[in-house]
């Protein structure tokens, strides 16, 4: 499709191909562009040419490199370059054209979306698609996020054209969602990601679901036989507490809860609190099985409620306790 718009197009000649980061789905075709214009000069910084000579196995000879806040004049247009660290990849950067005001943003607000239209039309649909892809894919980089969103001060932007989903002729938008997500603020809000094999846990899943409800907390439960990762991330991205349910599977946690804790530690949310639930038959190390997997959560750790098979009478007065100190930090954080 690339050659085919090049020749509907009538371009001949390319003299510069700008390549913003190494990952495949962006630099994948440089090879069959050197190939079919091998005039062509890669423009990009060292650590990309790097990465794009180990995996592309392009040749030294064919990159020109740029500094941090050069520019690149092309007679009637100017493109200066900015470079974006850990936005994804430790090489990404951006390119800005001067004359028209257009910011080329790489995966920098970039959105789960393909779609016909060329702008965003749907802003509401659109700011969905990018919170999960936030949250898949630049939640880990939070502090660096806030970095380079600095360097967008002071710039006149009026598109904003990332490699992932329709351009912001409206920047405003997203770089606002952006200034949300990757500040500390968080929300009124518990995410209870779950797995339940013979009912018990989802009677104390649905229990505590209740009693958020009762007190005024956005209570969102995700059962992780059914919701895929992306569900997950997306509601870790503002949510004040994460509650792990799980019963206990050979002494540990079950398997798909074994994969929420370890992904939400990679995504390394700003989740302030986080406790356990769940059922168990003769006892086990579940506990300590989950607290090793969420290492990287800086959260304030509530005393678990972990019930030996099915839950009644006095179990339910210890998750009744349990809401309630989730309560009151949440009303400590300033959120009811």
């Amino acid at each position: 499709m690339l050659f085919k718009n090049l020749e509907e197009l009538g371009i001949t000649k390319i003299d510069y191909l700008i390549s913003s980061h190494a990952e495949q789905d962006h630099s994948g075709s440089i090879p069959d562009v050197l190939e079919r214009f091998p005039e062509a000069k890669v423009v990009t910084n060292p650590k990309c040419k790097g990465f794009l000579m180990d995996l592309l196995l392009i040749p030294e000879e064919k990159f020109i490199e740029v500094k941090d806040g050069e520019t690149l004049e092309l007679g009637d247009k100017t493109f200066e370059f900015i470079y974006t660290p850990w936005v994804h990849w430790p090489e990404t950067m951006r390119t800005y054209l001067v004359e028209d005001k257009i910011l080329f943003s790489c995966d920098f607000f970039g959105s789960h979306r393909a779609t016909s239209h060329l702008f965003v039309y749907d802003e509401y649909k659109v700011i969905e698609d990018a919170k999960r892809y936030y949250a898949e894919i630049m939640m880990p980089f939070r502090v660096h996020i806030k970095k380079n969103l600095e360097k967008l001060s002071g710039k006149e932007i009026k598109i904003i054209a990332p490699s992932h989903g329709p351009l912001y002729d409206n920047p405003e938008i997203i770089i606002n969602a952006y200034r949300e997500w990757i500040s500390d603020r968080v929300s009124n809000k518990v995410v209870v990601p779950f797995a339940s094999m013979h009912g018990s846990t989802r009677v104390i899943v649905d229990y505590v679901v209740d009693k958020f409800s009762e007190k005024g907390v956005e209570i969102l439960p995700l059962n992780l036989i059914k919701e895929d990762a992306g569900k997950l991330a997306m509601e870790l991205v503002d949510s004040a507490t994460v509650i792990f349910a799980s019963p206990y599977v050979l002494s540990g946690i079950h398997p798909m809860v074994v994969y929420a804790a370890y992904f939400a530690n990679a995504l390394r949310p700003k989740i302030k609190i986080a406790t356990m639930v769940g059922s168990y038959g003769w006892g086990g190390k579940g506990l300590d099985h989950l607290k090793g997997l969420i290492s990287n959560l800086k959260v304030d750790w509530i005393e678990p409620v972990l019930i030996k098979g099915y839950p009644e009478g006095e179990d339910f007065n210890k998750l009744d306790t349990l809401v309630d100190t989730i309560v009151e930090k949440h009303k400590g954080l300033g959120l009811m």
